[in-house]
């Protein structure tokens, strides 16, 4: 799957091998593998009695940040294979929005560095451009 002309994502099998894929089959890869990590009890108990896991469990912690790097690619991939898309819809707005609130959580919680968007040594990865020019308006805080 790819998120612009030099940057593409590979899935990480369970074997620890990476495999390219197609962008349809790598978000369906995506949804699977979070509605699963959902469904864990372990990780996020709905049943009672049953305690949550303290929030500063290294794995716990880890899986909120894997779950939240993997929508943001999928997020990267539909900026820029899709957008033409959003706007014949006329949904670029709330897609937008739905983006930059999704950003602010992942600041707030510390699920996202700046490194992962703007990527190495101010080269842009994904959707770094978009997140610079809505720090330099001040939407989002660097």
């Amino acid at each position: 799957m790819t998120a612009g002309p030099n940057l593409s994502y590979e899935w990480t099998d369970r074997n620890r091998h990476t495999i390219a894929l197609p962008a349809p089959t790598y978000v369906d890869y995506v949804m699977t593998w979070v509605q699963n990590c959902l469904d864990d009890e372990t990780t996020f108990p709905t049943r009672g009695g049953n305690e949550f896991p303290p929030a500063a469990s290294s794995s716990f912690a880890a899986c909120c940040k894997a779950i939240f790097m993997q929508l943001f690619r999928v997020f990267a991939h539909i900026y820029h294979a899709h957008f033409t898309d959003l706007l014949h819809l006329h949904s670029e707005g709330h897609f937008n929005s739905l983006f930059a609130h999704f950003l602010v959580f992942g600041q707030q919680y510390r699920l996202l560095e700046v490194k992962d968007i703007v990527g190495e040594r101010g080269k842009e990865a994904g959707v770094g451009a978009l997140w610079e020019r809505w720090r330099q308006m001040g939407i989002l805080d660097a």
